[in-house]
């Protein structure tokens, strides 16, 4: 068992991290016997999950059963929250993210994360929100106006912006917010994106275009998204892993595989109830 430090920042790196560290390649993610402690309360216990390059892999289950804590493990969110620890390895192209040269902040400047209520700077203009990851990076931009267009475009937001980038982040709808922090965090080029829940407070039409976003970038970024909904974990993965936990037992995947397979032909009985709306 690791236990895992809370003093490290999410976006600053005090020695600064230079714009070659970010590719915008997407990369292979793998999970190798990770568990997961609260207060040295067992949460998580022995998750094995590949997360393929370029492919979407959608974590389902019951609320409660550890797929959020999971997405933070991927990229050394855990360790910021008090009394967390882990266990197991995380590795990014077969690189262990957690390893001792491994600085927390470069590991996040690799592998985003959207949340699950939109989080843009209110009081910050459009233009600057898109920036402000790499400004807190110490990265410099050759070309910011550029940088700002393309990864609006990718989130599908250049044309409903394109006129108002001075105009603050707070003063665009939920939907449009969230398409913004998927644009703040794909500056960064990052090579994996998570996504918690990313539509949960969102309406249908704000959520089909997030979706919409999903497909477009999936070819230059590996995604790992937290679902409730079913549907939308049909539409926009290759892979799922369904997790669970019991009455005071620690989650668990319990099946993982191509989507089509677990939404059709599951191999757990209890895959199956979850999937077709039993229980959960």
């Amino acid at each position: 068992m690791s236990f895992l430090g809370t003093g490290n920042s999410v976006l600053a790196d005090p020695a600064g991290l230079d714009a070659a560290g970010a590719t915008g390649t997407a990369s292979r993610l793998e999970a190798k016997g990770v568990c997961a402690w609260f207060s040295r309360r067992l949460v998580l216990d022995g998750v094995n999950l590949v997360m393929d390059r370029s492919e979407v892999t959608a974590l389902i289950g019951p609320s409660g059963c550890g797929k959020s804590t999971f997405l933070r493990i991927l990229n050394r969110m855990h360790e910021l929250v008090p009394g967390a620890e882990m266990s197991g390895t995380v590795e990014l192209d077969d690189v262990e993210i957690y390893g001792v040269t491994q600085r927390a902040a470069q590991t996040r400047f690799k592998i985003g994360m959207v949340f699950q209520k939109p989080n843009p700077f209110p009081a910050m203009s459009i233009y600057d929100n898109v920036l402000s990851g790499l400004r807190f990076s110490r990265v410099r931009v050759p070309d910011p106006g550029g940088l700002v267009e393309e990864m609006l475009t990718k989130a599908g937001l250049w044309s409903e912006v394109r006129n108002r980038l001075k105009a603050r982040g707070g003063e665009l709808s939920g939907g449009q917010q969230q398409r913004l922090c998927i644009a703040r965090a794909l500056a960064v080029r990052p090579s994996v994106l998570l996504m918690d829940e990313p539509c949960s407070a969102l309406d249908p039409t704000s959520t089909r275009r997030i979706e919409e976003t999903i497909h477009e970038i999936a070819n230059d970024v590996t995604i790992v998204i937290v679902t409730h909904n079913m549907q939308q974990a049909q539409r926009v993965s290759q892979k799922c892993a369904f997790f669970l936990a019991g009455e005071n037992e620690p989650g668990r995947i319990v099946e993982s595989g191509p989507t089509e397979q677990i939404f059709r032909h599951p191999q757990d009985p209890r895959t199956s109830d979850y999937v077709n709306g039993r229980f959960g």
